[in-house]
């Protein structure tokens, strides 16, 4: 599998209609697994902009039940966006308008080639135990 980017949504912290948007597509596409960035500090801690993230992907979570939930660590993901993005002769002008959408894609792969490989990327964002087994393989951080 090879991540590709479909569209950049723009976060609605008051409707939240963003998370509507990202359930509406992964129910549309029967995903197993929504992936969220997850903007650890360099030195691996969370931070505000961390735990941020944890409750937006629990958000997710709570609106797409059934569908596991992942924070994948992406630090340097904009850093490698910038470079491919530099590789496929993009001027720094036209970075702006697709840099996060580059760097999802950078996280995504990321994640994928790390399953493929036989790790756990990230963390799976739990929700409160209902005794039903979860659709996903495991908890945990993978390296």
């Amino acid at each position: 599998m090879i991540a590709s980017p479909l569209r950049t949504l723009v976060r609605d912290a008051e409707h939240d209609a963003d998370v509507a948007e990202v359930a509406a597509e992964a129910l549309e596409r029967d995903a197993v697994e929504v992936v969220v960035g997850w903007p650890l500090s360099l030195d691996g801690s969370e931070g505000p902009a961390a735990l941020r993230a944890l409750a937006y992907a629990d958000k997710i979570r709570r609106s797409v039940p059934g569908v596991s939930v992942r924070l994948v660590d992406e630090r340097l993901s904009t850093v490698d966006a910038h470079r491919a993005l530099h590789a496929a002769g993009k001027k720094e002008k036209q970075f702006r308008a697709i840099v996060d959408q580059a760097a999802a894609v950078v996280l995504l792969q990321a994640a994928l080639d790390a399953e493929r490989a036989g790790h756990t990327p990230g963390r799976v964002v739990e929700g409160p135990r209902t005794g039903r087994k979860p659709r996903h393989r495991g908890a945990g951080r993978g390296q």
